[in-house]
């Protein structure tokens, strides 16, 4: 047996460092966290200083056995967990599950794995950080403590089933406020004017009047104005200019630039990344830090200039901005800037380039830039207009890499060379425009786009960010989509000037239409995540206050340091919390705002509300106590509670509808649970996304019926006339049977179309209940085509009630911080 145990966190991490230790050493993974609190609400001890109680996983209880075992047969146990927060907690964890004593272990950190990185940790351990411990174990518990408290309130006053989170609230309330920051906004339209000259050669000066006009009357008046003028180059104004390289990426800024570059969603990047930095290609993944160590400095130099020259590197210390950032870790880069490729498909390539580059840029060359201005004076008119470029004299970093910007999609100032030309030129105007624009709302957040926010806000840190994001739209109470724009027009108003191919001095008018308001894989707020935010900024606003929830990452950050008790810091948050939770109780159901009062139908009179409903938000035409039932329809997907119309509600109840026949029986459009869909004959066929349930025809809808069948044909192995239930099909993974509410795999030595009915009845009865989340038995899958699918879609889904949680044993909490530890001494 070796002497020396190393557990690191994942098998892929474990197989590229036992590449560089010797026969002595035996690398195993512990697979993340071996403990983490139970689910019931007793996982912390409120009463003794917010004790935690916890637990081995069962899924990790084999694991931990073998571990030990191990363990048990070995002279030194090496933790090299990640160097973070995250990754000291899981080597305590290991410490105490594994019953280990102090003087077995050795911690080992290391920001990349690499030969030279894991040698010297190994020269160089250390002994458990328990300051890192309990900043994590205090984000641990308040996260807990607010989500067992705050999740049952509201799954009395607004939904069952729903949670709250001390950071996801947050994000949510950005996301929600820019909403209604867009709804709100009052769009008003301005002319902008720009001018063609025709210069010699055929080459073409543009210049813009950098003031707008509000009205369409003043832009017509200033053209008017235009008509006799003298046009002449008044100055010309060169300025050399510099553009510095972005530095190395954080963790925040690769996710950033991950989205904007390759459309990666953040919890995609940092998957990439942790493959790149297990496989050895990069440094660790989670940093905050800017900084590059001596030795990445020195190699990014020697690629630059065997690359691109001497002229082209400058070596940059940058310095990180954020107060709480561990300069002694390092920015995200390459582990071998030489390598151009690496990562084991297109993915983790796309990524690691970016990294590289970015880097590489990092200790590069400013680029140099000239930049001209041309002011041009109009004889008629005190205004004048101005032309702008910018061309690049050397390109420096530029020739690497560079930096996208996350914006509304506003115009250039400059692009390009300037045509050649001098002041006192006259200039021969080809015409001149007044375009109708339109002031834009604040963007929709992207994925970058909140996370950029959030740490301008000091809201979350390196590690948060991704499963933040992910928690909040599997929630439900964000959705990330690409939206179609709608179409509006524009005016333009057109002088020709004496170089144009029609008269001179005249103004034509034109209407034009343009697409405006177009999304493209941006965050909006869900009806039940504007609803949920409202009822936790009312009644919990520290829980959603900005500065509150930044101010609480800073007493994370001095607990890691050493300066503030873990238990302190989480009492004086518990017990002001608790007390408004207990209060809230008494809030009653009804002023919780599920329900909208739209108006009184025009036709029958009756009241039309939009309110939550148990599958979503939904339109109701009249109430319970009427003689007739109200009429319910579900809202679109871009359709909000608030914002929703009088017409817009009544467009809804359109459906179903009939929208022709085929093989003369009628095809009936409607929408339910699981979307909209086209009924035949007793059948429900889904309708495609880009179908239009309100305006879909018949020829379509007949498509889809047909295609339909002759999928169901290819997929059709086997029927039985007798037994029309049970049928052999081709699935996704092979044949199988389906029939009798489940589905049985067929054995691999068995011909599917020879098996008899009596055969199948026995492999069905054979195979076992399928099992959803909770232990719900799943329905069988093979019968969303028939009529019970739509019985599905209308009836309520019984609520799934949650496993017990397990018992938990008490554990022992993370060892005191250095105050506390000295004043037990005194004691």
């Amino acid at each position: 047996m070796p002497k020396n145990l190393v557990i690191v966190e994942s098998p892929a991490k474990a197989k590229t460092i036992e590449k560089y230790l010797g026969k002595d050493f035996t690398v195993k993974s512990s697979f993340g966290h071996v403990r983490d609190l139970p689910k019931g609400n007793d996982s912390i001890d409120i009463a003794h200083g917010y004790r935690p109680r916890y637990e081995i996983s069962d899924d990790k209880k084999k694991l931990v056995e073998e571990l030990k075992a191990i363990a048990g047969n070995s002279e030194t146990i090496w933790l090299a967990t990640d160097d973070d927060r995250e990754g000291e907690a899981i080597s305590w964890h290991l410490k105490e599950a594994l019953k280990l004593d102090d003087s077995q272990i050795k911690r080992i950190v290391f920001r990349e794995i690499t030969e030279s990185a894991i040698k010297n940790a190994i020269a160089n351990p250390r002994s458990i950080d328990y300051d890192l411990v309990n900043a994590q174990q205090a984000r641990r518990v308040l996260d807990r403590l607010v989500g067992f408290e705050l999740s049952p309130l509201l799954w009395r006053k607004i939904k069952t089933g729903l949670s709250a989170g001390r950071v996801q609230s947050v994000a949510v309330r950005l996301i929600a406020e820019r909403e209604r920051e867009i709804e709100k906004f009052n769009t008003k339209s301005a002319y902008k004017v720009s001018a063609r000259f025709l210069l010699e050669g055929d080459k073409v000066l543009v210049a813009e009047l950098p003031e707008r006009f509000n009205t369409e009357e003043e832009a017509r008046k200033f053209l008017e104005t235009c008509i006799p003028a003298a046009y002449k180059v008044q100055n010309l104004e060169t300025k050399p200019s510099k553009r510095s390289p972005a530095a190395p990426f954080t963790t925040s800024t690769l996710q950033q630039e991950a989205s904007l570059k390759l459309s990666y969603s953040v919890a995609q990047t940092m998957l990439l990344a942790q493959k790149l930095y297990e496989a050895g290609h990069i440094s660790y993944m989670r940093t905050d830090s800017v900084t590059l160590s001596q030795q990445a400095l020195a190699a990014a130099k020697e690629e630059i200039v065997k690359a691109y020259g001497e002229r082209y590197s400058k070596t940059r210390a940058y310095k990180t901005k954020n107060e709480s950032a561990q300069e002694a870790h390092e920015a995200i880069r390459p582990t071998n800037f030489a390598a151009e490729k690496a990562g084991a498909d297109r993915d983790e390539q796309r990524l690691y380039d970016l990294i590289r580059k970015r880097t590489i840029a990092s200790q590069m060359a400013d680029a140099e830039l000239e930049r001209t201005v041309a002011t041009i004076s109009v004889s008629t008119a005190p205004q004048t207009l101005v032309a702008t470029g910018e061309v690049i004299r050397f390109d420096g970093f530029l020739k690497v890499y560079t930096e996208s910007v996350d914006g509304d999609g506003a115009e250039d100032e400059a692009s390009g060379m300037l045509p050649p030309i001098n002041i006192g030129q006259l200039l021969n105007l080809q015409n001149m425009t007044a375009t109708e624009r339109y002031s834009r709302p604040a963007a929709r957040y992207t994925e970058a786009g909140l996370v950029k926010k959030l740490e301008e806000m000091g809201i979350g840190r390196p590690s948060t960010y991704a499963p933040t994001i992910s928690t909040i739209i599997r929630r439900e109470y964000v959705v990330k989509e690409s939206r179609e724009g709608k179409e509006r027009n524009f005016r333009l108003l057109t002088l020709t000037g004496p170089a144009d191919k029609q008269p001179a001095g005249q103004i034509l008018t034109a209407d034009k239409k343009e697409i405006f308001g177009a999304e493209k894989a941006k965050l909006f707020p869900t009806d039940m995540g504007v609803i949920v935010n409202d009822f936790l900024t009312l009644h919990f606003p520290n829980v959603v206050d900005y500065s509150f929830t930044a101010q609480v990452e800073k007493e994370f950050d001095e607990i890691a340091g050493g300066t503030k008790e873990w238990d302190a810091m989480i009492d004086t948050f518990y017990k002001p919390f608790h007390a408004t939770i207990e209060s809230a109780s008494n809030i009653d159901r009804s002023e919780v705002p599920t329900v909208r009062y739209v108006g009184i139908h025009p036709e029958n009179g009756k009241k039309v509300y939009v309110r939550l409903g148990r599958f979503g938000p939904m339109a109701q035409i009249g109430e319970n106590e009427d003689e007739e039932k109200p009429l319910y329809a579900g809202l679109k997907k871009d359709q909000r509670m608030e914002t929703i119309t009088m017409e817009q509600v009544l467009e809804l109840f359109r459906l179903p509808r009939q929208a022709g026949s085929f093989e003369d029986k009628p095809m009936v459009i409607g929408t339910g649970r699981f979307g909209p869909y086209v009924r035949h004959d007793a059948k429900f066929y889904s309708l495609a996304k880009t179908d239009d349930p309100y305006t879909i025809s018949a020829e379509r809808a007949a498509q889809i019926i047909a295609d339909k069948r002759i999928a169901e044909a290819e997929k059709l192995i086997r029927v039985f006339p007798e037994n029309d239930d049970v049928r052999v099909l081709k699935g996704q993974w092979g044949p199988y049977i389906a029939g009798d509410g489940k589905n049985a795999k067929i054995p691999k030595d068995t011909d599917p179309a020879s098996l008899t009915l009596e055969q199948c009845l026995q492999l069905l009865a054979d195979a076992p209940e399928a099992k959803r989340r909770f232990g719900a038995k799943a329905k069988p899958a093979e019968k969303a085509d028939s009529a019970s699918a739509e019985k599905k879609k209308a009836a309520p889904k019984a609520a799934a009630k949650p496993k017990a949680a397990a018992k938990s044993s008490t554990a022992k909490a993370a060892p005191a911080t250095g105050r506390a530890r000295a004043t037990a001494a005194k004691k």
